[in-house]
């Protein structure tokens, strides 16, 4: 896992340096320690679909309900989420939650190919364990704000939207190719120019821009998206331009047990 960090002057995002992580614990002991106040995005689902947990009967309430899903060997989980798709008509297999068509993001429950369920069940654990604020699902410390992010949100703003969007990275070697070579660099070019609807301009030491556009796993560069997705958040709240009925931090009114990806349009 890679975590980026870095500093909000005014409309300028300064990367200060990337943290690696082998293990889950060793990423959820970073965000226990004792630092200064952060504000981060987090490239995992926070909450689960409404209608799926509904139709499981699983608890409505936020809190209860991530406990109670974390606490199931993911063996269960997935036989639970097959049996929910498996009752469904074709094309409608997955519940969405309400965030997930505005942001162009994988449904909360997929269990393959992203399998983001899982990444919601490894990583909230971890949020809940650093005692962190999630705005409008679970009160923490204000000093440890986590946001849920998409770095394909904003990547698909620079590269096109589906179905036609240019692919940027790839974990398998034979599709680390010189065209998602060039499309890393667009971004990050894009970025350091500040050519988003965010208004923010990144700034990049050369040695940092390079390994940004090198890593073709696209790690490191979509921890540097969630940085802008976490910064733009910051700036809103320290505006003041946050919607007077959402819970802050840019974020609009949204369901308390779904939860929504930072800087994702309201409808």
């Amino acid at each position: 896992m890679v975590l980026a960090l870095g500093q909000l002057q005014a409309s300028r995002v300064t990367l200060t340096r990337l943290e690696r992580f082998d293990t889950l614990t060793a990423w959820a002991d970073w965000l226990a320690a004792p630092r200064p106040p952060w504000v981060g995005g987090f490239d995992l689902p926070f909450g689960l679909p409404r209608e799926l947990v509904e139709s499981l009967n699983w608890p409505r309430d936020w809190l209860a309900c991530i406990q109670h899903y974390t606490a199931l060997p993911r063996a269960d989980i997935r036989t639970a989420f097959a049996a929910f798709c498996d009752a469904r008509p074709v094309g409608h297999k997955f519940a969405h939650r309400a965030t997930d068509g505005p942001a162009g993001s994988s449904p909360s429950m997929k269990w393959v190919n992203p399998p983001v369920a899982y990444m919601l069940h490894a990583g909230v654990p971890g949020l809940l364990a650093a005692q962190a604020h999630l705005p409008g699902l679970h009160a923490g410390r204000a000093d440890r704000v986590a946001l849920e992010a998409y770095p394909g949100l904003l990547a698909r703003e620079l590269l096109g939207a589906a179905p036609r969007s240019r692919s940027y990275k790839s974990d398998d070697l034979a599709k680390q190719t010189p065209e998602r070579l060039i499309a890393r660099k667009d971004i990050v070019n894009a970025l350091e120019q500040g050519l988003t609807r965010l208004g923010l301009r990144l700034k990049l030491s050369p040695a940092q821009h390079d390994t940004l556009v090198a890593d073709a796993s696209g790690d490191s560069l979509d921890a540097v998206l969630c940085l802008m997705q976490a910064a733009w958040a910051a700036q809103q709240q320290a505006q003041g331009r946050s919607p007077p009925d959402g819970p802050g931090w840019g974020l609009p009114a949204f369901d308390p047990l779904e939860g929504w990806i930072v800087s994702s349009p309201a409808s």
